[in-house]
């Protein structure tokens, strides 16, 4: 790990595949230095969206700080275009080689992607280690996994990345020799097995995965057969999702002013005001540039996203590139085939309204009060509780409009049917009357209405499984 003395440091995908390392360097591995190489010249629709370069020299820091490096020299390098052999230009280069030098750094953050070429050339005029934003947040993600799926899911990210960049990572590429004695043929070059070795390791993993990922399936069905519907958290990282759970769920998650926190996802079961209950469900926080490698690993995980009925959109409200921040979000719910303008189905949370300034405060809740019906966001601070009440209300409201109520009749005596429902529906009321007749209303999924209709007769009450 890139945390790890020089003598002894491995890459992940060396540990993984029991490879040597090509890299030494002359300074302490845990002195780093940021660079956030940012373009001068701008184009494109989306200006308003664009982060300042002091806002993601900040977030650059936040994740060097979100393990265990410390920070000894920071800077925004302007560029007009990106360098094809490194990134950055000459001049600069040799001024944070001076700086790198002079502060005994033997890591330097590049907050921007690196080609193989590119971070081999600033590893050699820095004499020091070179990571760009992917390799640093599938650090972060190694070190933050808890359970056997996300240390599978991380290991077989940090995996792929790093198959894509043998070209640099080793320089013991000559032929090995093949055959017996001395006069064997030409065998393997060392990239060819290296290539192997991880190739064999990311089928071992993706076989793993999907035995995870059927016990996910089976536990998601078994939910499903509970009548709770399932509400999910979502937000870039540090937005204060997991302070939200919290306050919900009276938990005790991980919650800290810290980049991705909580990584492996959550689940509470929460009791509204109505005394319906719920499940409420903590993922891992989204970020801007979130290497595709790590979608594709968390696809599973974030699959309690996709499969919930209702997903809290949560924002810091605080942030100066807060709407940049929901746009990556929304970026990242795209990708997960989920509609983020669904405003039946994705509520905002605008969080952290205790660290505005009062006149700021009295803005956000003007503009939330002027958006209509089901696009109304909920102002909230998940800290001190303000906000919850309207919250919990909305979270009601939305699902119960989005399920079915039904009117069904039994006989008192008929107990297994009645056992059924009670496993299978919400039971609403339940009333006897002086025949021996049970009259119930339930209230169901609208994919589980037309079963029940069949199974028992019922019928629908109406005003109920519109849909809006």
């Amino acid at each position: 790990m890139i945390l790890e003395p020089k003598a002894s440091r491995k890459s992940p995908a060396g540990r993984a595949a029991g490879l040597p390392v090509e890299h030494e360097t002359a300074g302490d591995a845990t002195r780093v230095v940021v660079i956030v190489p940012h373009l001068t010249r701008r184009g494109g629709g989306e200006e308003g969206l664009r982060r300042s370069p002091e806002a993601r020299l900040d977030e650059a820091i936040g994740l060097v700080l979100a393990i265990d490096l410390k920070l000894v020299g920071s800077a925004l390098v302007g560029l007009s275009q990106v360098r094809p052999a490194t990134y950055l230009g000459s001049g600069k280069v040799e001024e944070i080689a001076e700086l790198v030098k002079a502060e005994e750094a033997g890591l330097v953050f590049v907050d921007a992607p690196l080609s193989p070429v590119q971070q081999r050339n600033l590893e050699k005029a820095f004499a020091a280690k070179v990571i760009d934003r992917t390799a640093l947040i599938l650090e972060i993600f190694g070190q933050r996994a808890r359970t056997k799926e996300g240390v599978l899911q991380v290991e077989l990210a940090h995996l792929n990345y790093q198959r894509s960049r043998l070209v640099r990572s080793w320089t013991h590429l000559e032929r090995q020799r093949g055959g017996f004695g001395f006069l064997g043929g030409p065998g393997e070059t060392q990239i060819e097995a290296d290539r192997r070795l991880i190739g064999e390791r990311i089928v071992k993993i993706e076989r793993e995965l999907e035995q995870v990922k059927r016990t996910r399936a089976l536990h998601r069905a078994s939910r499903k057969k509970v009548p709770y519907p399932v509400v999910a958290l979502v937000g870039y990282t540090n937005a204060g999702k997991s302070t939200l759970f919290n306050r919900l769920t009276r938990s005790d998650v991980m919650a800290q002013d810290l980049l991705f926190a909580t990584l492996d996802p959550t689940l509470r079961a929460v009791q509204l005001p109505t005394g319906d209950k719920v499940i409420l469900s903590d993922t891992v926080g989204f970020i801007s540039d979130l290497p595709t490698q790590l979608v594709a690993a968390f696809r599973a995980t974030l699959e309690e996203v996709i499969e919930a009925d209702l997903i809290l959109h949560v924002r810091d409200m605080s942030h100066e590139d807060a709407d940049a921040q929901a746009h990556d979000v929304k970026g990242v719910l795209s990708d997960l085939d989920i509609d983020p303008e669904d405003d039946h189905r994705v509520i905002e949370v605008w969080n952290k309204i205790d660290r505005l300034e009062p006149e700021a405060r009295a803005g956000l809740f003007n503009t939330a009060a002027r958006r209509e019906g089901d696009a109304r966001p909920i102002p909230v601070s998940a800290l001190t509780g303000e906000g919850m009440e309207p919250l919990l209300a909305t979270i009601s409201q939305r699902l119960s409009r989005e399920r079915v109520s039904l009117a069904i009749d039994l006989d008192a005596a008929d107990g297994g049917n009645l056992s059924w429902l009670y496993r299978h529906s919400e039971v609403l009321e339940r009333r006897e009357d002086g025949e021996g007749r049970l009259h119930l209303a339930v209230r169901v999924p609208p994919d589980r209405a037309e079963q029940i209709e069949r199974r028992f007769g019922a019928r629908r009450i109406k005003g109920t499984g519109e849909g809006g």
